[in-house]
């Protein structure tokens, strides 16, 4: 038995009316990424613009990412941890995600070690970045870029 299929004729003015629809649908479905730009704007609000000094914080990150789906992002930042000198915050930011600040984690002395590890989607090779906040007021940060082979938000 064949089936046969009914056209319905429309109207090029109902076809371009469901192409416009289908066009705004992709377009504010689509986030906008983060770049070092909103990055940079984000640690200058974190950190009242104070400068950021270097060192002491050590990132385990894989150099290439074969799936962006679930990236590994570790990091311990060696200090005493003592009551007058201890890491407060620290901030993970990546500079292609929808919002560059990924996660923050709050320490306290009584901890004894500061280090922590997560796991972040990433897009696309981006900069990783750590900025921590000690408990004197002052800023460190690391960074370091990921490769991404396999797109973990969709492509």
């Amino acid at each position: 038995m064949k089936k046969t299929l009914n056209m319905h004729e429309i109207s090029r003015r109902h076809a371009l009316g469901l192409i416009v629809a289908a066009g705004s649908v992709v377009v504010t479905g689509v986030p906008a990424l983060a770049d070092g730009a909103a990055v940079a704007a984000k640690i200058k609000g974190l950190t009242g613009g104070k400068s950021v000094g270097e060192g002491a914080i050590e990132l385990d990150l894989p150099e290439i990412a074969e799936n962006g789906n679930a990236v590994k992002v570790a990091f311990s930042i060696d200090n005493p941890m003592t009551a007058d000198n201890y890491v407060k915050t620290v901030h993970v930011m990546a500079d292609g995600n929808p919002t560059p600040e990924v996660a923050s984690f709050n320490f306290t002395p009584a901890m004894g070690a500061c280090s922590a590890s997560t796991r972040m989607r990433l897009a696309k090779t981006q900069n990783i970045i750590v900025l921590a906040e000690m408990s004197d007021g002052s800023f460190k940060q690391a960074q370091s870029i990921v490769k991404v082979t396999i797109g973990g938000c969709g492509g």
